[in-house]
């Protein structure tokens, strides 16, 4: 992954988490509310929790998921497109405020299963 340069101290505050555990995904996603963005709902990825700004990369949710900044090998961005279409509603709806807590967004979101 390349380094991304979009994201400041205060918006990685505003955003929450998910770790490998609850993702199904060998990196961190990260996810938050609107806010401020002037942007359509994207997630940040990181390849652990103690990131910085500059080391995640932006993607896109909808219509479909890309990256904007930074860079995913093929593979991660195939795994990663596999857990949006699982999550994208979640996703939508934390983003817009139709789901107020962070706990409610984690209770809904769905672990992608990779076939071995």
């Amino acid at each position: 992954m390349l380094p991304t340069q979009s994201i400041d101290e205060d918006e990685l505050f505003l955003m929450s988490n998910l770790s490998p555990k609850r993702t199904g995904l060998p990196f961190v996603v990260w996810v938050s509310p609107k806010g401020g963005a002037r942007h359509d709902v994207r997630i940040k990825v990181s390849l652990g929790p103690k990131a910085k700004p500059n080391e995640m990369v932006s993607v896109t949710v909808r219509p479909n998921v890309e990256v904007v900044e930074g860079s995913l090998t093929s593979d991660q961005l195939r795994m990663l497109r596999k857990w949006v279409e699982l999550n994208r509603e979640t996703l939508i709806m934390f983003w817009e405020g139709e789901i107020e807590y962070t706990e409610d967004m984690l209770a809904a979101v769905k672990p992608v299963e990779e076939k071995k």
